[in-house]
């Protein structure tokens, strides 16, 4: 008996296959995506390819760990106050709540509560791409008290997402403003261009907004005219996104993700 036992787990929306000793430290692990078994010490290689073996598939490779990337590095010497990685989607309302939560008998009407449920939805929603190659940071602070819903980093290039709660009601969008029900209408489009653009210069690189309506079932959308170089989009239309490409390869969404979880990446804008 080698005392090995093969845990599986998700890692960046992939695979992976852990093999643990007896004190419950890693030996190898088995990425199925490349293919490759990891070892962190050679005398223990036959026994862990035994252990493997019911999960192997193919021909894989075996050897040492890869060195790590300058994008993981990056991440391994960040400390844990300065990384944004962790955010829960709508995380900036959710500590605003725990601090002053609403009575119950108003809860429903709370504001604050149907912008937080939104942010969920969308959040969610991105981060089912994360399996595609996508990377997505949540409620990413800028100077001044603004900040971004979502920020989606993939091979179809980046965007900052704004959740808009609209619960089925009538959405009206003339650029910039956009009404929702028999609210008043607010330039939302010329403030996610602005996020957008301050994203753009903490990473020198292109940042496309997008309005994503959440909780809009059969809500009735009325556009003036396409908005300017605003993506305007159904939460339930969220995936369209993973169809995009050609813009970042697998090195560079890593890069810039790193850099983007950086809370001193953004203190500059």
């Amino acid at each position: 008996m080698s005392g090995l036992r093969v845990v599986p787990a998700w890692r960046h929306g992939q695979e992976r296959w852990y093999v643990l000793g007896a004190d419950g430290g890693t030996a190898a692990w088995y990425d199925r995506d490349s293919a490759r078994v990891n070892l962190i010490g050679e005398h223990r290689e036959e026994d862990v390819l035994r252990a493997l073996g019911p999960f192997l598939t193919g021909h894989v490779t075996v050897g040492p760990p890869p060195l790590p990337t300058p994008a993981e590095m990056t991440r391994l010497t960040l400390h844990p106050d300065d990384d944004l990685a962790p955010n829960r989607p709508g995380e900036a309302l959710h500590v605003a709540l725990e601090r002053e939560a609403p009575p119950a008998r108003r809860l429903r009407s709370d504001a604050r509560h149907r912008a937080l449920t939104a942010e969920r939805a969308v959040g969610g929603a991105l981060e089912e791409l994360e399996g595609a190659g996508w990377r997505v940071l949540h409620s990413v602070p800028l100077p001044g008290g603004a900040r971004i819903h979502h920020l989606l980093i993939g091979p179809g290039g980046l965007f900052c997402v704004a959740a808009l709660a609209v619960r089925r009601r009538r959405v009206r969008i003339a650029d910039p403003m956009v009404t929702v029900g028999r609210g008043r209408p607010a330039p939302l489009l010329r403030t996610l261009r602005s996020d957008a653009g301050r994203a753009s210069f903490a990473l020198t690189a292109e940042v496309r907004p997008v309005l994503a309506l959440a909780g809009t079932g059969a809500a009735d959308l009325g556009v003036a005219a396409p908005p300017r170089d605003v993506r305007v989009l159904r939460d339930g239309d969220l995936a369209s996104l993973a169809r995009l490409g050609g813009q970042l390869k697998p090195a560079d969404v890593e890069a810039l993700h790193a850099l983007a979880r950086d809370r001193h990446t953004w203190r500059r804008v």
